[in-house]
């Protein structure tokens, strides 16, 4: 359970976005600084780091931090504004999504499982093989937000503000170094992970359990090879064959028992941020969009009844994108968010058992993997569904249709909701699903073009500025929400 409290370790948070990143070559031989306590315990960093992080990537309870309910979850259309569309439903956002979440990221979440991974290795003061795999694999996880929402980010030169030679203006580098990087960690992460060998403890995901942080790492490392292989095919290839092949060496998930999730708690502060929101600050903002509704309704699918919930026992959703004058008409009669979403307990997922598979059926359709596309497919849907407690209806396929690379990722897109994120993500590398025109009274900002990431925060125009117009350089066009990301298919 998610027991811990949000403990602000200041010792390990660096004053500004700018030290933020660091180097998979650089881990055994970064030193400690003397002027730094080094008493903080794995234990502690660790449920620090994941609780940080994950908030953040499922909800956050703060305004202008919530880049999963007002980014990803109204760029993709499962929800839509009823007010303030301003605030990410028009693809208008606030300078202070760029700076929070990127701060965020960097300095609650990355600063703490780098500090394990110094402190774990083999040269650190406290080894321990298997704290030092969770963090890789969790410190990855992260670094594949960043990157995926920003572009070019700093990786190899940051995080390194307490080095023998610090670094306080780290460079940036490529989303295709970056890539590269995450690839090879998760693969060390996997063998440093050893079930039977030190126990770890703080473990508020896994509860400890080491079998469980081998899958989480190269289920993971299939998504990211999987997600460049349109860029890298041969290398996304021998990657997932490697795993594939040797399931005792490199197990995945292999049922719903195993996703990647964050179990929340009742108390403060540690509930389901989703609740905190909407439950405890009693905000109404947001309501089901019309797209997901329509997509749901034509579909019959039960799962609609989980993630929304109707009003005079109809599902009405609101268009994405009415100004507020007109959004604000819905709020009475538009399906609300699913109860089972406002639970203080309500789980936060980071990677499920049908997004592995959903994966594994776009590999095999893209011949990248030799599998079954269509078993992948039928097995990824019916996860979706047992995920909830739900049976998939018997004609279910016969409406959705076959395992075609648009099926494979309309439902993925369907599987995903809550994690806005990363079915973003997904609609920008593949453009699936194919979205419905704009409704005529819809004002967009950013020239009509849903965002493809997010611009760089104002503190990295003050405090890094020459390695910042390198960086900007290496996404191939403007900082702007309309530069492609360099996964794109």
């Amino acid at each position: 359970m998610k027991i811990y409290s949000k403990i602000k370790i200041a010792s390990y948070v660096v004053a500004g976005a700018f030290m933020a990143s660091a180097c998979t070559k650089d881990f055994e031989s970064m030193n400690v600084s003397p002027n730094k306590p080094s008493a903080v315990s794995s234990a502690v960093l660790l449920p620090n780091g994941i609780e940080s992080s994950v908030d953040r990537y499922w909800g956050h309870r703060a305004r202008f931090e919530r880049i999963n309910l007002d980014g990803g979850m109204l760029w993709v259309q499962y929800l839509a504004r009823n007010i303030y569309s301003d605030e990410g439903d028009n693809y208008n956002m606030s300078p202070a999504y760029y700076t929070n979440n990127w701060k965020g990221f960097y300095n609650d979440a990355l600063q703490n499982f780098q500090r394990i991974i110094v402190q774990s290795g083999p040269e650190g003061t406290a080894p321990n093989a298997n704290y030092e795999g969770a963090a890789l694999v969790m410190r990855s996880w992260v670094f594949s937000l960043l990157t995926d929402i920003y572009g070019a980010i700093p990786y190899t030169e940051a995080l390194q503000g307490t080095a023998e030679t610090p670094i306080y203006t780290p460079k940036y580098d490529s989303q295709e170094a970056v890539y590269a990087g995450l690839l090879e960690a998760l693969k060390i992460a996997n063998e440093k992970l050893t079930v039977g060998g030190p126990a770890i403890s703080g473990d508020i995901m896994f509860g400890g359990k080491i079998d469980m942080w081998k899958k989480f790492a190269n289920s993971l490392r299939l998504k990211l090879a999987n997600r460049q292989a349109a860029k890298k095919p041969a290398e996304s290839r021998a990657i997932m064959a490697e795993i594939l092949g040797d399931p005792a060496k490199y197990p995945i998930f292999s049922s719903n028992a195993d996703y990647a999730v964050l179990k929340n708690a009742n108390g403060l502060p540690s509930n389901n941020e989703w609740n905190q929101v909407m439950i405890q600050e009693s905000r109404t903002d947001w309501n089901l969009s019309k797209t997901l509704v329509d997509k749901l309704q034509a579909l019959n699918d039960p799962r609609l009844a989980v993630y929304g919930q109707p009003v005079n026992n109809q599902y009405i959703g609101i268009p994405n994108g009415l100004p507020d004058a007109i959004a604000t008409t819905y709020l009475a009669t538009s399906a609300k968010i699913g109860t089972y979403f406002l639970q203080t307990t309500t789980p936060s997922v980071i990677m499920s058992y049908s997004e592995l598979l959903f994966t594994l059926a776009e590999a095999a359709v893209d011949g990248d993997i030799t599998g079954d596309a269509q078993m992948y497919y039928e097995q990824a849907i019916a996860a979706s569904f047992n995920q909830y407690g739900l049976t998939m209806p018997a004609d279910y396929l016969a409406t959705a249709g076959s395992a075609t690379k648009e099926n494979i990722l309309t439902q993925k897109w369907i599987a995903l909701f809550g994690q806005g994120i990363e079915a973003w993500t997904e609609y920008r590398r593949t453009g699936y699903p194919v979205l419905p025109n704009p409704d005529t009274r819809a004002i967009f900002l950013n020239d009509g073009v849903l965002p493809t990431r997010l611009q760089y925060p104002s503190t990295e125009y003050s405090l890094n500025k020459s390695q910042l117009d390198a960086g900007i350089s290496l996404n191939g066009g403007a900082d702007d929400k309309k530069t492609k990301m360099w996964w794109v298919e």
